[in-house]
């Protein structure tokens, strides 16, 4: 049996480490283990975390190897390389499958009952290769999709028409990358039709207005890279929130990486859909309205994860 309070975090660079930073302080789990190649790392991020103990909720934090995963309820894959300037997040896909391929054997071999969260990029290939390298139910394995990038269109829009981002109401759908796309037919300022919204007061936005805002979103990750090497604070506190709904059974509705297997017409492969997410994982994928141009996107970025994955030779358990 596992222990929905205990979770591991296979990989402590920064995404893992920031993301652990973020679970420290969230209060949700009494155990948590770092894994990394690095043992030294994995021992110094651990060491750090504790001397923050002080301040925040008791718990246990340690570096520890694949055997310590056996009875966790969740484990968060961060590990991989990392994306470099210039390098789509599809770029990295060889190399991160090798790594997955064995990450996923090595957590298999101890624990085959907790739910997989995978965050490396590109992360609904990811997600793909681990459910089936791994032969978990569907539920059980979770990618971070395009969580991220629906906070980051949320903040812009909030941004831009004048109103707390917590209050818009949009998704990033597809791939979690160059393909994705913004579903604007839906979009809404707490239940107001966005467009609606936007012409009752001084904020009007055209479609041009709507699709540079989404390039700002798509690229918002180049920039960073651009500036400070990686991304990491954003995308731990997206983790946090996928890890908040799974622990506290909140059936919240969140863009993640999920098997579409039929949803709008797609075939057997993971993307980011909005899904409701619960102690079980994923209890259901949402088949929310699109505009015939939506869905046409939504499937050209399918493809490209298709074409992917077909390039990919896996063993499956």
């Amino acid at each position: 049996m596992t222990d929905i309070r205990k979770c591991g975090i296979v990989g402590v660079g920064n995404v893992g480490a920031s993301t652990a930073f973020s679970l420290m302080k969230s209060g949700l789990f009494s155990e948590m283990v770092l894994i990394d190649i690095n043992r030294e790392r994995a021992t110094g991020e651990a060491a750090d975390l504790n001397h923050g103990l002080p301040f925040l909720a008791p718990m246990e934090i340690y570096a520890g190897d694949y055997k310590d995963l056996a009875n966790a309820g969740l484990v968060i894959i961060t590990a991989g390389a990392a994306q470099k300037p210039g390098e789509t997040r599809l770029d990295l896909v060889r190399a991160n499958t090798r790594v997955f391929s064995t990450i996923i054997e090595q957590i298999c071999n101890y624990n085959t009952e907790c739910i997989l969260l995978v965050v490396t990029n590109p992360v609904d290939v990811l997600t793909e290769v681990t459910r089936r390298v791994s032969g978990f139910p569907s539920s059980r394995v979770i990618g971070s999709g395009t969580v991220l990038d629906t906070a980051r269109l949320k903040y812009l829009l909030g941004k831009r028409v004048g109103v707390d981002s917590r209050n818009v109401h949009a998704f990033i759908i597809g791939e979690h990358g160059d393909s994705e796309l913004p579903v604007y037919s839906s979009a809404n300022i707490s239940g107001v039709d966005l467009n609606s919204f936007c012409e009752n007061g001084s904020n009007i936005l055209s479609d041009n207005d709507l699709q540079r805002l989404f390039v700002e979103v798509r690229d918002a990750a180049y920039g960073i890279i651009r500036a400070k090497g990686a991304t990491y604070y954003a995308i731990a506190e997206a983790v946090r929130r996928i890890v908040t709904a799974i622990v506290r059974d909140e059936d919240a509705i969140l863009p993640v990486s999920v098997l579409a297997n039929g949803h709008y017409g797609l075939g057997e492969i993971c993307i980011s859909l909005p899904a409701v997410v619960g102690r079980s994982g994923i209890i259901r994928v949402l088949d929310m309205p699109l505009s015939p141009k939506e869905e046409q996107l939504l499937h050209a970025s399918a493809a490209q994860i298709t074409d992917v994955l077909n390039s990919l030779t896996l063993q499956k358990r």
